[in-house]
Parts: C-alpha cells; structure tokens; sequence
C-alpha cells in the first residue's frame, strides 16, 4: 500500500497516494486543469507533456504541466491562473 500524502489544491487540503501526478490528482479531486476562453473546463489531453492543456501553478511557478510532475507533501496547487 502506498503512503499518503497532503497537499494543497485550490486552496483545499487534499489527500493523495504518494507517487500521485498532479494531473491525476486534480481529476481524483474533480477539478479543471484550467478554463478555455469558451468557458469549459480543460484537463489533460496527452498525459505526457506534449498538450500543454494540464498546465497548473505549482508553488507559485506558472505553467507547469501536471502531468509530469509528482505530488510533494506541502505541495500548493493552483489551477487556471
């Protein structure tokens, strides 16, 4: 069984297995990724860092693209800034 982990998601404390990808993480909590210009939510598309479409602010660093990064205990998650 894997650890757990807390970390930060919209301002929300979140529970997650350790190894988790922020991309997963965000759809396990059933949030966006982001909002189109349209207004619809956007998660990822690829799942492997060529879409662009999961990008998150991680720790105050803009754009980074969930889906290549791993879940930190502490860890502050933003979507859609």
């Amino acid at each position: 069984m894997p650890e757990h982990i807390v970390i930060r998601l919209n301002g929300k404390q979140v529970t997650v297995p350790e190894g988790t990808s922020v991309a997963v993480s965000l759809l396990s909590a059933g949030e966006a990724c982001r909002t189109s210009v349209m207004g619809e939510a956007r998660g990822p598309l690829c799942g492997m860092g060529i879409c662009f479409e999961c990008r998150v602010t991680i720790d105050g660093k803009r754009h980074i693209r969930g889906c290549q990064v791993q879940c930190e205990a502490g860890m502050d998650i933003s979507s859609d800034e």
